[in-house]
């Protein structure tokens, strides 16, 4: 039997995630008897077959990574961050956490590895951010990182860390660069990418939302449900199917901001579009020019990392996760 660390256990992806690997029961060809949900506040209570332990800390806190590591978790979750538009805020905050934290887990796997082989399976919550201009419309699995903002410089360098940790044995580890999550679930974030999922989930219960950039922009997308699929499917997918290459681009929808708009007048109707406000805002703007549109990704879709089907099955699957009555 094992037990499964998330670290960021209190965001929306960490919370889905424990109630899926709850019902599964097990990752990787382990049983689990325990997941623990670590973050900076308290994880709401989970119902489940097997126990759920909800631990709160600051992850760069000394000691912090080696108190989580020392019940030797078979495999971790490493979700926390501080997303891309606070990142580009608050530079120090944004090193500390999205770096530091990750250098402190990782060195505390490796400490424990060599006192003893301990060698989990790290799984580590990357970004499209990584890469930046020039770039082709469609990127392949071979395209070199050029972060353009703090944000995916950190992602990238835990990257790099994840690949050099795994080459000297210290841990089990795989990347994945996930998509855009759209519709995120909750209040708007300070996530510089929230507004593609603020002009429809506000719209969908009567809230006026603002748009600030023009429609015209495309990019990369993955509901929450398809999100789960991929962090689970990277706990089970065995390490010699992975390769030396441990980091790697999710599958997802690419669509413009126009079609998203488009997808929400076929469900929700006029009404719906209607209270979507453009405000061009030039700092988000800047952020999201630098990023990827679309990819081609072949290596993870031969893994066995599965997609959404369409960007209507995404707002599809919105409604009915949350239970969104739509106006006749």
């Amino acid at each position: 039997m094992g037990e499964c660390l998330i670290i960021g256990g209190a965001g929306m992806l960490g919370l889905r995630l424990a109630k899926a690997l709850a019902a599964k029961g097990a990752i990787g060809g382990t049983p689990l008897d325990n997941i623990t949900l670590f973050d900076v506040v308290e994880a709401p209570a989970i119902e489940a077959a097997i126990e759920v332990t909800a631990r709160t800390g600051d992850l760069t806190a000394p000691g912090a990574a080696d108190s989580l590591i020392a019940s030797r978790p078979a495999i971790i979750y490493h979700l926390a961050a501080i997303v891309s538009g606070e990142a580009e805020r608050d530079f120090d905050k944004g090193y500390r956490i999205n770096l530091d934290g990750t250098r402190h887990l990782f060195e505390a796997i490796r400490q424990e590895h060599l006192r003893s082989g301990y060698c989990p399976r790290v799984v580590f919550s990357s970004s499209l951010a990584v890469f930046g201009a020039p770039l082709p419309d469609v990127i392949g699995d071979d395209q070199v990182l050029t972060p353009m903002s703090s944000y995916g410089t950190q992602k990238a360098i835990g990257e790099l860390l994840l690949a050099d940790y795994t080459r000297r044995g210290f841990m089990d580890g795989i990347g994945i660069r996930l998509p855009t999550i759209c519709i995120r679930p909750g209040k708007p974030n300070a996530a510089a990418s929230g507004f593609f999922s603020n002009i429809l989930r506000e719209p969908l219960v009567g809230e006026e939302a603002v748009l600030p950039v023009s429609p015209d922009v495309r990019h990369w997308f993955a509901s929450p449900r398809a999100a789960i699929g991929f962090l689970v499917h990277a706990g089970d997918i065995e390490a010699d199917r992975i390769g030396t290459r441990r980091n790697l681009t999710m599958p997802g929808v690419t669509a413009t901001v126009a079609e998203e708009i488009e997808a929400l007048r076929r469900l929700a109707g006029d009404a719906a579009v209607a209270r979507i406000r453009h405000v061009p805002d030039a700092a988000i703007d800047a952020i999201i020019s630098t990023w990827p549109k679309a990819f081609d990704a072949t290596r993870a879709l031969g893994l066995g990392f599965t997609p959404d089907t369409s960007f209507d099955a995404i707002l599809d699957a919105h409604i009915t996760d949350e239970q969104i009555e739509l106006s006749a």
